[in-house]
């Protein structure tokens, strides 16, 4: 049993951990990594003896603090980093909360962790929209092309064309580029009117910005401005992509298409918050967000949620957040009254950081009608093998008029990823506003696992 259980080791469960652990908080963070950091501070394997991992990322001297104060935690107060440990489920018991997990690779070995309270740090993951030819090997998420060069140190091909739309676009070009593959663009959706539309709050990115711009430049990448990729080329593989300029609703310009020979893309737009955990815990969403006060608290007791999970805004965010929910959860748990002045500077972090996420996300929209140039053969939904053709048959032969019904007409979301990856082109493609899908387990768990569970449970007592 341990006094708060931390479900994420990115940066807004590491700033939680070690604030609410430095005031008398034990703390176990759960993660299903070998190493802490999450996906922004994604760290290359201890075997491979990398020399300069500081040059894969951003902000590295944020991570070194972090990174010391859980190593030195042992010294000073208690955090337990528990790691390979894939959690499916959190729920309520009458002493506080039970954090189910499966264990190692195999996720085969479950284990369960106990504590009074929780903080949900599980961040975000890539909106993915189709296109002909997206599934070719060589076509990849921006994040995932991000992932193996951070922690695998290998590049995904020699000749990339990064694309889609978002400021995450940037990072990876620019990674992929230092690390010796050819960029033969960055296509990016959004024009520089949709930024300057946004200045204002966008101007604490500029130096950032301005930092990228400078080494694209350094190694002449070529910027395409308002164009999107129509269509991956190849037969085994990926050989080029065709890409075209959008107008200013969003539609491709007629006659400005353009081949660009390539052996990688590397395609992204934009993130979703992760909310699996907080939704089987009955916790309120605000659209497609964990709702939480200015303490970070969810509106379920004992459960607070920080970084991602509560919108998309990036590491700084994530850190404020993740800092303020640690000092309250220690204030709450030892019976007191927090005291909003002992975080006001990462409050006014948070606000202003909130703001600049808020613009980033209306400056970046995927294209209004990304669905236009999606084909009736384009599958849709990997998992299940079903095309755009079969969704828009169930909206438009067989009435169905949500994301739902056009999972029961088609199978679009039974599969694997239970949705996650295919469920805004569904709705895209359905004509329907994205909406959060409630599912009974955040990660698919073996049926071994599940008996064992009811077993306990019906020793016990409960129905």
């Amino acid at each position: 049993m341990t006094d708060l259980a931390v479900i994420g080791a990115g940066p807004a469960g590491l700033a939680a951990a070690l604030a609410a652990a430095a005031r008398g908080v034990r703390v176990a963070i759960v993660d299903s990594a070998t190493e802490a950091g999450g996906q922004f501070y994604r760290q290359p394997a201890s075997g491979l003896r990398s020399r300069r991992p500081q040059a894969l990322h951003h902000q590295w001297r944020t991570w070194e603090r972090l990174r010391d104060g859980l190593a030195g935690s042992g010294d000073r107060f208690a955090v337990q980093f528990l790691t390979d440990h894939h959690v499916w489920s959190v729920e309520r018991d009458s002493d506080g909360f039970v954090v189910h997990a499966l264990l190692g690779p195999e996720q085969h070995e479950p284990v369960a962790v106990r504590a009074d309270a929780v903080l949900l740090a599980t961040g975000g993951y890539e909106r993915v929209l189709p296109f002909p030819g997206w599934t070719l090997p060589g076509v990849v998420t921006a994040g995932g092309a991000q992932a193996m060069l951070k922690g695998g140190l290998v590049v995904p091909g020699r000749t990339a064309v990064v694309a889609g739309t978002g400021p995450l676009l940037l990072p990876v070009a620019t990674g992929l580029a230092a690390a010796g593959v050819g960029i033969a663009a960055l296509v990016e959706a959004a024009g520089p009117k949709d930024l300057v539309r946004h200045g204002r709050a966008l101007a604490g990115k500029l130096p950032e910005g301005a930092g990228y711009a400078a080494r694209l430049l350094r190694h002449r990448v070529r910027l395409l401005s308002r164009h999107t990729v129509v269509r991956a080329h190849g037969d085994e593989r990926l050989t080029g992509v065709t890409v075209a300029a959008l107008d200013t609703d969003g539609r491709v310009r007629p006659g400005t298409e353009r081949y660009l020979p390539c052996d990688t893309l590397a395609v992204g737009h934009g993130m979703l918050p992760h909310t699996d955990l907080a939704e089987t815990l009955g916790c309120r969403l605000d659209g497609l967000t964990v709702a939480v006060d200015e303490e970070q608290r969810t509106d379920v007791p004992g459960v607070w949620a920080a970084g991602e999970s509560t919108g998309i805004g990036g590491a700084a965010l994530a850190l404020a957040e993740g800092h303020i929910a640690g000092r309250s959860i220690a204030a709450r748990l030892q019976g007191t009254e927090p005291d909003p002045a002992q975080w006001a500077a990462a409050a006014k972090s948070r606000t202003r950081l909130r703001k600049a996420a808020a613009a980033l996300d209306a400056a970046y929209p995927p294209p209004a009608h990304w669905s236009d140039q999606v084909t009736d053969d384009t599958l849709v939904c990997r998992c299940e093998e079903v095309t755009a053709g079969a969704v828009r048959e169930a909206v438009d032969e067989l009435g169905a008029g949500d994301v739902r019904t056009v999972k029961l007409l088609t199978r679009a979301g039974m599969g694997w990823c239970q949705g996650r990856v295919c469920g805004p082109a569904v709705a895209g493609l359905a004509g329907c506003e994205l909406t959060a899908s409630r599912r009974p387990f955040a990660r698919p768990v073996p049926l071994g696992v599940l008996a064992r569970q009811h077993d306990m449970a019906t020793e016990k007592g409960i129905s």
